[in-house]
This record gives C-alpha cells, structure tokens and sequence, in this order.
C-alpha cells in the first residue's frame, strides 16, 4: 500500500466536509427509505454536494439565534437528519452531545442537565418526553424534531436547514467567518453505565480526526464501496467508522431499517463493507453454519475450504467463486467486516476468512476518539485485537510472568478529560498514558490480545487470575448457545466456584429435542460444559450452569452489562 494513496490529514469537521464536497461532490453519500414499512418503499439519495449544503444550512440557521446554543444534544435512530445534525453543530463550533436513543426519560433528563445542554434535535417518538423535560430544566431552551410536528413549542429540523440556505443565498456569511479551536473540547460522550456513574468524555475534533486519518495504514475504503449502518449511531464505533471514515473515503451510507431487515438491507443496498460487533457475527455465523449442516453439505463445504486454503499458499484465491452461494445470502458483495467492542470467537474469524470475507478487529474506548489498535488488509493476527495505530503508542503495565497487565495508550486520539470531573481525570492517566482499564499482553510482533476487563477478572483463592471472557468464547461456540457469562461464587472460606449463565437458543432446543423441557436442556449444555472442562487448567474449570432463555441485559454494543445481571442472580 504506497503512501501516495492516503488521503491528507483534516484538522477539523469544516475541513473534512470541504474535502468530502470537493473530492465526491456528485457520488452518492447517503441511500434510505422515506418510509420502509410501505409496501413500494421510496428510496431517498443524497449527494456529498447535497449533504454538504445541508449541514452548512443547519449550521448557519443555529448561529441565526438570538442565543447561539453551546451544547445541543442529538438523540434519535440512524438517519440522514442525525448526521447533518452532528456535522451542522460541529462545523458550526457548537459542541456535539450524541446521546443514547434508549436511555429512559429520567436518565436523558440527568445528562442533559449534567452536560448543561440548551438545545436537543430529537424524533417525534420523543417529543412529550422532550417538552417534559424542557418545562424542569431551565438550561434547555430550544426543542428540534427531526420530524414534522403541530407544535408550537417545536422547531422542524428541516425548517431550520430551509431557514439557513435562504439566509446563505442572501449573503449571510457567518458560517463561512466560524473557526474551530481544534484542540478545545467539541464533541461531549456519555460512557454507557447508570446516569450517576456514567462519564462524559470530552474530544476535541483534532483528537477524532487524527484517529480518522491514521486509519487509512490499516484499511481502506473505495468510493465504489456501500456501508450499511447498523450499530448505534451515537456510539463513537459507529459514529468513527461508516459515518466520518465513510465521509471521509466517500462511500455510499445506506441506513438499515432495523436489526431484523439486515439480511435483507445488505442485498437490497449491495453492501460491500459490514461494521459490527461480535454477538451480530457470530449469529451470523452459526446461521450459515446450521444451514449447512442442514443441507448436509458440512463434509463438501469442509473439503472446499481444504482445497481453498491449499490454493490460497500458491496465491491463487478462489473462496469468492466456491461460496458464491454464501456470500450471496449476504447481497454477493461483502468483502470487508470490521468488528470491534469486545472478543470474537476465532473460528468465527477464521470461518468468515475461509469463504472469502476479509474480517479486521479493532479495540479502542470512547477516551480514544475510539480505535487504539486493529488489524489490517495485510496483517492479520486471528485472536488478536491488532496492532497499535501508527500514530499512538501502546504499553503494558506492570505485567505479571505472563506479559499480561493493564493497557495504556498514548497519542493524539487520546481524550481531554472528564467534564467537570478533574479527580477521575487524573485517576485516569499514568503520566502521560492512558489507563484503558483492560488487561492484556503484546506478542513479539506488536499484536494486542486483550484478557479482559481489570474490573471483572476474577481472581481466586490461590492467586490465580480467571478472565470471564476468555471462559464465555468457548461456551458461546456451542451452537445452541447465544450468550453467556461467568462469574464466581464463594462457596466457602477455602473455595471459590467458577459458574455461568447461559442463554438458550429456545427455537434450536426445540427443533432438536421435541417434547423435551428446560430440565433436559440444563443436561444437554452441562455435558457440554463438561466436554469444554476437559481442555481448561483444573483452576478454570466451571462448575455450576444457570440457563434461560431470556436475552441478558446489554449496551448498545451488545455489551453484557455484569453488574445489573449479577444482582439478578443474587
């Protein structure tokens, strides 16, 4: 990959959209459906030029304001009026606060107030909430809906947009006067957690743009490429990756109209590029799997792979023209997944590569703008979550005889702090590295593997460490399993017991066992759990299962949120 294929470095979002218009101008940038639940759905595209025009129009009828807001907070579904709402803010040297589309009314209310914000953009869905919210904080003065409402109290987002072009068209220029002080804070984040241990991160646009443009030595995006995207907007994965990287590259962004529809999304809009997180993979992957064996064609599909791979040594790649067939169920033109959030099963990673998609893992927090290491189109390290990016630097602390200690990281991508919280911010740094609160090890090629979280490892009796999520990889490989999670129980002053908690795959267990009930399932996944035993060191041997089949509570990665489940269980 030659150097003269990068792009050059942005200093701000004003940079990064005059790039994107400059460069992509007539390329499509955005793909959705006005409506899709109606039978015809109308399909909507935009221009980088139209997008573009968009953003300065929101941004121009916010500086329009008898009072200018300093923090407008966005919440609401993936879609077109969200971006031009994040990017329009931005430009406009506003400071962004993308929030959680999920979060309950006293939750939202909290952060708002908390984060001191004037203005919110927010869907129809929201609005009694929002006026609610708005009569209890004298803070918020300025209601947006993305959505056409009969209110008075509301201003239509894509009135104002209409308001600003007009206002441009007559030679306002004060959008065109705005300069960003790239190194102040510009884009407040909640860390997920409940409203009072929750964080707000503080970025600056030059920390997330610095991030954006070192991606390019590790994977490049085509014009001619199509994301669909998927995960929560407001989380910095997603937001980094399809949305910004996206404008950045010049890719096509189709929005999917939900988790159920992806299948469907990805054939309809072509994608070429899937950015996920490991539970929606590995779902994935055991769907084609299940739907193999069910062809009975496990054997052929086997000895294709062996052939493929024999091939692949001789440079010869044939996985796109065996499989056709799988990748079709995908829309025919995936080639890249790029995952991150939390550990993906190898033979997962591996099990994609064989039939010809290229699977790249990234590890980052919302502190790093996010992406700290990840690998590449040309190195790859299958368990590994890659390796540093080429403008950070990454350490281990105090490892123990193992290599394994907590992961700090240092570089431009690296936060400002917590807002108005200096304790946890120097908390948070060990000189000038960033303490990521993961553990892990560096092998000699510079790949990171992360263990786990330094809060959940489980440290037992005798001294030694247990890494919950090392354990929860190889129960989740069990077909019939859709998640896990394992713990510890203190079973006496002398003991500690390793357990799990299981959730089922009801619709599987059914299939396969008929007539059989929940009792017979706990026998059935305990052999299984008793089979993964045999492979573990005494020591990480589980010891006791739960099973449901109740989904467990998570974030909006899809994040098992420990703590909550553990007081269940309790």
């Amino acid at each position: 990959m030659s150097k003269q294929k990068y792009k050059p470095m942005m200093a701000d979002y004003r940079e990064l959209i005059d790039f994107a218009e400059k460069s992509y101008g007539n390329l499509k940038a955005y793909k959705y459906k006005k409506d899709h639940t109606a039978k015809e759905p109308e399909y909507i595209e935009k221009t980088y030029a139209q997008t573009v025009k968009d953003i300065k129009g929101f941004a121009t009828a916010l500086l329009s304001f008898k009072e200018k807001p300093s923090k407008v907070v966005i919440i609401g579904e993936n879609r077109y009026e969200w971006v031009v709402s994040y990017f329009g803010v931005s430009t406009a040297d506003i400071i962004a606060a993308p929030m959680d589309k999920l979060l309950p009314e006293n939750e939202i209310k909290s952060l708002l107030s908390r984060c001191e914000a004037e203005a919110i953009v927010f869907e129809e869905k929201n609005l009694e909430i929002m006026k609610n919210i708005k009569k209890e904080l004298t803070t918020l003065k300025t209601l947006i809906c993305m959505d056409k409402v009969d209110d008075n109290e509301v201003e239509y987002f894509w009135d104002l947009v209409e308001k600003g072009k007009n206002l441009r068209d007559n030679g306002d220029d004060s959008y065109d006067k705005v300069t960003i002080d790239t190194s102040k804070t510009n884009i407040l984040l909640f860390t997920s957690g409940t409203t009072d241990k929750s964080k707000i991160v503080m970025l600056s646009q030059a920390n997330i743009c610095s991030n954006i443009h070192a991606y390019q030595t590790h994977f490049l995006m085509k014009t001619s490429d199509t994301l669909l995207s998927i995960l929560p907007i407001h989380h910095t994965f997603e937001s980094s990756i399809t949305i910004l990287y996206g404008f950045y590259s010049g890719v096509t962004v189709a929005f999917c109209d939900g988790l159920r529809y992806i299948a469907q999304n990805m054939k309809e809009y072509q994608v070429s590029i899937l950015v996920a997180v490991p539970l929606l993979l590995e779902t994935m992957y055991k769907k084609i799997n299940k739907g193999i064996a069910d062809k009975k064609k496990t054997k052929l599909v086997n000895k294709l792979i062996q052939i493929s791979n024999c091939l692949l040594k001789m440079h010869i790649d044939i996985r796109r023209l065996l499989f056709k067939s799988i990748i079709d169920n995908f829309g025919g033109k995936l080639r890249i997944i790029l995952y991150g959030a939390a550990k993906l099963d190898k033979e997962t990673i591996i099990g994609f590569n064989n039939f010809g998609i290229d699977s790249i893992q990234g590890y980052g927090l919302t502190e790093t703008s996010p992406v700290v290491v990840a690998e590449s189109e040309k190195r790859h390290c299958p368990g590994s979550a890659g390796y540093a990016l080429d403008n950070l630097e990454v350490k281990i602390s105090n490892p123990d005889f193992n290599g394994i200690g907590e992961v700090l990281v240092k570089g431009p991508s690296v936060f400002l702090g917590y807002y108005k919280d200096e304790e946890k911010t120097k908390e948070a740094f060990e000189g000038e590295f960033f303490k990521t609160g993961d553990y892990g090890y560096l092998n000699e090629e510079g790949f990171l593997f992360i263990t786990g979280r330094k809060k959940d490892i489980i440290v037992l009796r005798n001294g030694k460490n247990v890494y919950p999520e090392e354990l929860e990889l190889l129960v989740n490989r069990i077909p019939y399993v859709k998640e896990s999670m394992v713990f510890s129980r203190e079973k006496d002053k002398t003991d500690t017991v390793l357990m799990a908690k299981i959730v089922y795959d009801k619709e599987q267990m059914e299939e396969k066992y008929p007539e059989k009930d929940e009792k017979y399932y706990k026998d059935v996944i305990w052999n299984d759990i008793k089979e993964i035993n045999k492979n573990l060191e005494n020591f990480k041997h589980i010891k006791k299962i739960i099973i449901t089949d109740e989904p467990m509570s998570k974030t909006t990665t899809q994040k098992v949120k420990r703590y909550e489940e553990l007081k269940k269980i309790k």
